[in-house]
């Protein structure tokens, strides 16, 4: 069992999705379109608006518009021209966000506390949650049918209210829930690096204990996939037909496998 997760970043997806529609093992994609949602919040004259935690983590304030945005770039456009493209490429393909069936519940944050310009303000009607719980159920009963689910954001609060929640994470909480063997996360970086401007700096290997130590090189989303790497064994690799192995449990490989076919390299974090 494989679960991958494509970056919302990434443009040019058809090569990485040819060699998911040739895998043979059975496997579940995550999405993120973070790209389409700018893109398409710029057009519609609601510029995205990113905002940095007291923790130094960068996310997405969500508010009501941004989120009917979410639904029409992620569950829209997004998921559906993926599940266009793996069909026609003879993948027996089904779209889903982590709403449907209840895959992902999880706790809506309607206030969030952000740094800016130096003071820590409040920002209300956030859209935005943390996953408490996954349920797998619809998601074997497609497995066990044949069927490649190909799911992305939003989930569902516990009021039954979209919530946007975190991709990468997402992705390692369904890993955990159905049991993978494997978790490949394909983004637009070479790796974890100390310095984001130079690609020399990737960070080879990062034991689980020096994670917290290690988090203040992160900048924007990549803090958020190296303190979420423990939740699953750490997977390299360059496609979804030739990964490698996965590196040791007390271990996690921040190294970039061997470029993917579509010239993006696999980050290794989970």
């Amino acid at each position: 069992m494989l679960v991958i997760k494509i970056g919302g970043s990434l443009t040019d997806l058809d090569p990485l999705l040819q060699d998911v529609a040739a895998c043979k093992e059975p496997l579940v994609m995550v999405h993120g379109a973070n790209k389409e949602l700018n893109d398409l919040s710029e057009r519609l004259g609601h510029p995205p608006r990113m905002v940095t935690s007291e923790r130094g983590e960068v996310s997405r304030f969500t508010d009501a518009t941004t989120m009917d945005h979410f639904l029409m770039a992620y569950a829209g456009k997004q998921n559906k021209r993926i599940v266009e493209r793996l069909r026609a490429l003879g993948a027996n393909a089904v779209g889903l966000t982590a709403m449907d069936g209840g895959i992902a519940i999880g706790r809506r944050k309607p206030d969030l506390r952000i740094q800016e310009a130096g003071k820590v303000k409040m920002l209300h009607g956030d859209h935005s949650g943390s996953i408490e719980k996954i349920e797998p159920k619809l998601l074997r009963l497609l497995l066990d049918n044949g069927f490649l689910p190909v799911v992305t954001p939003p989930g569902i609060s516990h009021e039954g209210v979209a919530i946007n929640v975190d991709g990468d994470r997402l992705a390692m909480e369904i890993a955990t829930a159905i049991q993978a063997e494997r978790l490949l996360i394909f983004a637009d970086t070479p790796g974890f690096m100390r310095d984001v401007s130079d690609e020399r700096s990737v960070i080879p290997l990062i034991h689980l204990e020096e994670i917290e130590g290690m988090a203040e090189y992160g900048k924007g989303r990549a803090r958020v996939k190296l303190r979420a790497a423990p939740l699953k064994e750490p997977a390299h690799g360059s496609r979804p037909d030739d990964h490698a192995r996965a590196a040791q449990s007390n271990s996690v490989a921040c190294r970039a496998g061997a470029q993917a076919r579509s010239r993006r390299r696999l980050v290794p974090v989970g």
